[in-house]
């Protein structure tokens, strides 16, 4: 079985896929300085963009499970902040599943790009959480709480900051604490654009008009948020899903519960969910300009699949490639 024949030529970024606890594939390509040509390596660091909303849930869950707030509860009577515009009746869990019925910071049916979003308001000044707040505080309902499925960006920042008000540091610190220590993610994190740790990936976007790339500096958050923006490494999200599955970090419940619809038929708590034939299983996915993310999990025959591309390549289609292959 060759599946490195699925890559195609011009990929850049890593692939990895193990079934039965053995490496199939596990390989980095292409360029993590385009200019100067210096390689991606398996331990080079890359954008997950909304995947680590993933690692915000299992935070709140973990929250949850030592009592300190209630997958029912409103978060009127949590978060501290005045939200005039925000029905007070939303819950924990309505913001977990995307149901919440809040106004999107980042409405893509408005938006055609994210980029957009720092028109008016400079991506430079996204360096903590709730820096986002301007973006939505004055938005209205889009609709009531409970009732549908909307993916919804600002439900992940309130999300975040629920983990800030309840353990009185930054998400990302607790983030560190409860979830990449225990996991050994040691090269995880959320890194701010103009201060890269070494052999962290540079994210490009192709210009149609000049027929060149451009870093994507000026297009997303210069610092992840609850929304999404953490960077981590091919061995990290192998571990993260180990030590998660283990129980190191959630009971098994907690673990079942998020990877368990509770939004249509392809939503968890943090995680999507993915219906092959009888089976399912969870994934961790995203996209930013210059970013694309895809890693699952399926433990009924035991296989992970992670692609991250930092040229926004369609890790989805390949995704889909190398599952047939394997099956």
């Amino acid at each position: 079985m060759n599946l490195k024949q699925s890559i195609p030529s011009d990929f850049s970024g890593f692939v990895n896929v193990t079934s039965n606890n053995e490496s199939l594939l596990f390989e980095a390509f292409g360029y993590r300085d385009l200019p100067n040509k210096l390689k991606n390596t398996v331990d080079t660091a890359f954008g997950t963009a909304s995947g680590s909303k993933t690692f915000v849930a299992v935070a709140i869950m973990k929250l949850i499970e030592e009592k300190k707030i209630g997958i029912d509860q409103p978060i009127k009577q949590i978060i501290s902040k005045k939200m005039p515009n925000i029905d007070p009746s939303v819950t924990v869990h309505q913001l977990l599943n995307h149901t919440s019925g809040i106004g999107d910071y980042y409405d893509e049916e408005e938006l055609n790009d994210y980029a957009e979003l720092w028109e008016d308001y400079p991506n430079y000044k996204i360096r903590k959480n709730s820096a986002l707040l301007p973006l939505f505080i004055d938005k209205k309902m889009v609709d009531t709480p409970g009732k549908k499925f909307q993916y919804n960006n600002t439900g992940y920042v309130l999300l975040a900051t629920i983990i800030e008000e309840l353990t009185r540091q930054n998400f990302d610190s607790y983030l560190k604490q409860v979830i990449f220590d225990p996991a050994g993610m040691t090269s995880t994190g959320y890194f701010a654009l103009d201060r890269l740790p070494a052999n962290t990936a540079n994210a490009y976007i192709y210009d149609e008009e000049s027929k060149e790339y451009y870093s994507n500096i000026y297009s997303i958050d210069v610092k992840g948020t609850g929304a999404g923006g953490c960077f981590t490494t091919l061995k990290d999200l192998e571990r993260f899903w180990q030590t998660l599955l283990s129980g190191k970090i959630l009971s098994t419940h907690a673990v079942n519960l998020m990877q368990t619809m509770q939004a249509s038929d392809y939503y968890g708590y943090g995680f999507w969910i993915a219906k092959k034939n009888e089976r399912t299983f969870p994934y961790m996915q995203g996209q930013d300009p210059g970013i694309s993310f895809i890693s699952s999990y399926d433990r009924s025959l035991n296989k992970t699949i992670t692609i991250m591309s930092n040229l926004g390549q369609d890790v989805w289609a390949l995704h889909k490639e190398l599952s047939a292959v394997l099956l």
